[in-house]
């Protein structure tokens, strides 16, 4: 029996982009054999991307946008899933090429689902979203220097674009790990938000950057760099011989000026991250660690919880730096 229910509809027709909340029937929701009341969304740069004007990303129109979500079964084909199970998606091109998340409903494949860990909520999980588990991907290829590397022991770790929903909770998850983080941000007067985070060191973004060699005196034994750009460069030059640099960002651009030498000589190893991609075995391991290293009563007061129609007034804001912290959407609201 299908169901009517409300998400944000983009389109693009003769080449005029529009974006609204719409009324929708879940017959409309072809793809996938499992059926998601959704309880809770979040805005990522993807997301913002899309919803400014396609992103180069959406080749299909008219189409709901959002690439991830938490939430509950309503119906489902797959043995694996039944009704009323906490369910959490991000990734696998949902929001991208299939109905996403900024929906009361999604329709999904059930290979994209991971179960809500018990120690989590459909809530705690979307706090988190595709930024925390980004992070947490980050994290665990900084401790990969020690186990999987056998490499010496990490001490000092970069993080950029700290305030940020991937560079908060890297600051966090890192701090948890035992690690001396060093947050770099633009906010100066987000001092005491980085330190309460578990940060050792503010670094402002100002003093930071700048013209760089190819190869620096060694500051970091691993890097998490959320900004990407010409900033990069800067940090691969300083970053100490076997060092591991976790890139899961490019909001500061996509080129870097750099050559061999980081690599050759010093033996650091650039890690992209691609949270969308991982894999389910990798992202359910992820999910089960994240109590352990996630507080959420210290990012509480950062996340901002929006309707399907406020998030579109909120958006622009992302593509412009203005926003510190989270957006959550609630599409029940």
């Amino acid at each position: 029996m299908s169901k009517k229910f409300k998400a944000i509809i983009i389109d693009n027709q003769n080449d005029k982009f529009s974006r609204e909340v719409k009324d929708l029937s879940t017959d409309v929701l072809k793809d996938g054999n499992v059926l998601v009341k959704i309880d809770y969304s979040s805005l990522n740069f993807k997301d913002a991307l899309i919803l400014n004007n396609g992103g180069r990303i959406v080749r299909k129109y008219p189409f709901v946008p959002g690439i991830d979500f938490s939430g509950s079964v309503e119906e489902s084909e797959d043995t694996k899933f039944k009704k009323d199970d906490k369910v959490i998606l991000t990734g696998f091109r949902v929001g991208e090429m299939y109905y996403g998340g900024f929906s009361q409903y999604a329709r999904v494949n059930s290979d994209f689902l991971v179960k809500v860990p018990n120690d989590l909520s459909t809530l705690k999980a979307m706090k988190m979203g595709t930024a925390g588990l980004t992070a947490l991907l980050c994290a665990f290829a900084i401790k990969a220097k020690e186990e999987l590397l056998m490499g010496s022991k990490v001490k000092d770790v970069l993080v950029t674009g700290a305030t940020g929903g991937v560079g908060s909770f890297a600051v966090m998850a890192l701090s948890k790990m035992g690690y001396d983080v060093h947050a770099v941000t633009g906010k100066k007067e987000k001092h005491e938000y980085l330190k309460k985070l578990g940060a050792k060191n503010i670094l402002y973004r100002d003093e930071f950057l700048g013209e760089s060699k190819l190869l620096e005196k060694g500051l970091w034994d691993c890097v998490v760099d959320t900004v990407g750009g010409e900033g990069l460069t800067k940090i691969l030059a300083q970053t100490k011989p076997g060092g591991i640099v976790a890139l899961p960002g490019n909001a500061g651009g996509n080129k870097i000026s750099t050559n061999v030498m980081p690599f050759v000589i010093r033996g650091i190893k650039l890690w992209g991250i691609d949270s969308s991609g991982a894999s389910l075995k990798r992202k359910e391991f992820v999910w089960n660690e994240a109590s352990k290293l996630i507080d959420f009563s210290l990012i509480d007061n950062s996340i901002k919880e929006v309707s399907l129609k406020e998030l579109l007034e909120v958006f622009p804001k992302m593509l412009k730096g203005e926003l510190s912290g989270r957006i959550l959407v609630n599409p029940n609201k």
